[in-house]
């Protein structure tokens, strides 16, 4: 695709606004709690847009959207749609406690149920994953879907004649750390204020640019023409889904078999999607921070119940062009990548985006994209810097820092930060199924974190020990569960014999024992392996509740946040839990 004037002109004036309105919005942030939590002066409507922003990224545009390319077609927007149950139960169980005793961090709630080495425990887990896995998966396939949708290794090549493989390493390359100085300015100045107010413009423009393309996509579909150059001329939008629903039956359905490799229906209603739901939305520093820096409750909860309805939005603003690019360019996407249906669903969103986009709205787009990477890049280096600073450095190093000596470690920490992640950007590359890597590697980790603070709520005589256990039995049972299948691909050839994947040995028999009978286990949809730990994990707090129970519950200090919630509220949180019901019942 190529970009005209108007597009790049766009495109730069969308980045100065975002970064101008974040700065001016941000000014005197001088005390830890302005920094890191925005004063705790955040309004329902800041809290949703950005809640929003910073959990779509390109993961959502290129790896969400092939999946429903693919075989699995909608059902995988159960992850959308049950994460709007997920918010909701964050929203009326979860929050109130937080708030309630005004806590900075998701691992500063551990250190007044449990202990400070529960605190540090996870901190150190945190800031490790957000680091190596969150944000140079972030920027890496951010620059790579870049590049898919507006081919900037090809003007690489024909502007400076550059050799094609140096241009697409050049061109990520550029991408990486354009996305990551840019993101990074605007939220070392500011804090938190600046990322919720650059989510707010990034936010719209996601949403705006995910309406854009259904939109065009469903006037091709209802007997619209391609435009050359780009956009669709004809077309009614109404006959378009009724035509697409009725040319895509068979992948308009969202509950899978129980045994289904990717989204069985078991996992999602009563097993293991709870697990990354809750660890996600509840208790990971990169989404509650937000929530945290609420005005009261009720701003808090009101925020959440607006991330719900966009959560609910996302299949039809993203997963359904999936679909559509199958329908409408499976073939020749096929053919581009010789056949393979998941290299092929990698592509399909950018394909979409160059076919029907009219030229003067890829600017637009451009800076829809590049938004998604942004909000999700700065919060998770601003969350990293919280957690370094208030977790590590005031507990460690410098218990006695002030205010404003936490806000200058916490900005060197956001800028060195940001410059580690645009270092290692490039590594992701190195391996294969980066988005398929990046949704498991968090089930080392959360399955024990929702157990810690699950069981430490629910279990209130549980000792420290049962936290700390928790917390460091998860990765290697989690592991047990999933590590063995790699090394077993990697020594034995394996096929599909009687519907089974089955080990071969040298002379192509079958392995069979123990060693096959481990591979069958771990071909279990890695949902119901983090269900599996989770119980496991529970049953060991119980366990060690009943050897060592404390003399007496704890008990939480108490804010002055205002936590008085309107019954309106739960008004509003039941109409949500009504609503994903009903998407369930008619895609079912």
């Amino acid at each position: 695709m190529h970009l005209n004037s108007f597009d790049v002109l766009t495109f730069v004036a969308f980045l100065l606004v975002v970064v101008v309105v974040s700065l001016l919005a941000s000014r005197k942030e001088d005390s830890s709690e302005d920094y890191f939590l925005a004063g705790r002066k955040l309004g329902w409507w800041l809290i949703g847009f950005s809640l929003i922003a910073s959990n779509i990224s390109t993961e959502h545009f290129v790896g969400m959207a092939g999946k429903a390319f693919g075989r699995v077609g909608l059902a995988i927007a159960s992850y959308e749609w049950m994460s709007a149950i997920s918010l909701v139960i964050v929203a009326w169980w979860l929050l109130p406690k937080f708030l309630r005793i005004g806590i900075y961090t998701m691992p500063e709630f551990l250190e007044y149920r449990f202990d400070r080495g529960t605190r540090t425990i996870m901190a150190i887990y945190l800031l490790v994953l957000y680091v190596f896995a969150l944000l140079a998966t972030v920027l890496y396939s951010g620059a790579q879907g870049l590049n898919g949708v507006f081919d900037f290794p090809q003007m690489l090549v024909e502007h400076f004649q550059m050799d094609p493989e140096d241009a697409q390493e050049w061109a990520t390359l550029g991408g990486i750390w354009g996305i990551g100085l840019i993101a990074a300015i605007y939220t070392i100045y500011g804090g938190l204020k600046a990322v919720v107010w650059s989510d707010l413009i990034q936010g719209g423009a996601l949403l705006g640019g995910g309406a854009l393309v259904l939109y065009f996509g469903l006037r091709l579909v209802g007997g619209g023409e391609l435009v050359a150059g780009g956009g669709v001329s004809g077309g009614d939008v109404l006959s378009g889904w009724k035509a697409f629903c009725a040319q895509n039956e068979d992948k308009l359905h969202v509950i899978l078999p129980w045994n289904d490799p990717n989204i069985p229906w078991l996992a999602v209603f009563v097993g293991g999607l709870w697990i990354p739901n809750l660890f996600y939305w509840g208790l990971n520093q990169f989404i509650t921070q937000r929530t945290l820096g609420a005005k009261s409750l009720s701003e808090g909860q009101r925020g959440i119940f607006l991330a719900c309805l966009f959560k609910l939005a996302i299949p039809f603003l993203i997963l359904m062009p999936g679909i559509m690019a199958f329908q409408l360019f499976g073939d020749s996407l096929l053919a581009k990548t010789h056949g393979a249906l998941s290299k092929a669903g990698e592509l399909a969103y950018p394909h979409m985006i160059a076919q029907i986009m009219p030229p003067m709205l890829r600017g637009v787009m451009l800076a829809a994209l590049a938004g998604a990477v942004m909000s999700t890049f700065n919060s998770g280096i601003n969350s990293a810097s919280t957690i370094f600073t208030i977790d590590l450095y005031k507990k460690y190093i410098r218990p006695e820092a002030s205010a404003r000596q936490q806000v200058r470690v916490g900005r060197v920490a956001t800028a060195l930060i940001a410059l580690f992640a645009c270092l290692v950007g490039p590594l992701p590359g190195k391996f294969e199924g980066v988005f398929t890597y990046i949704q498991e590697i968090w089930g080392f980790i959360s399955p024990g974190i929702v157990a810690a603070f699950i069981g430490g709520i629910l279990i209130r005589r549980a000792p420290a020990q049962a936290g700390r256990l928790a917390l460091l039995l998860s990765p290697p049972l989690y592991g047990i569960c999933r590590v063995p299948k790699w090394i077993f691909e990697g020594v034995y050839e394996h096929e599909v014999r009687d519907g089974v994947k089955t080990l071969l040995g040298k002379g192509g028999e079958a392995v069979g024992g123990f060693t096959q009978s481990l591979y069958d286990f771990n071909n279990w949809a890695f949902l119901h392996h983090m269900a599996l730990v989770f119980v496991v994990l529970i049953l060991v707090m119980l366990w060690v509740t009943r050897l060592r129970p404390m003399e007496t519950p704890v008990e939480y200090p108490s804010s002055e946040i205002d936590v008085r919630v309107p019954r309106s509220n739960y008004v509003l949180g039941s109409l949500i839990v009504l609503a994903t019901v009903a998407l369930y019942v008619v895609f079912r």
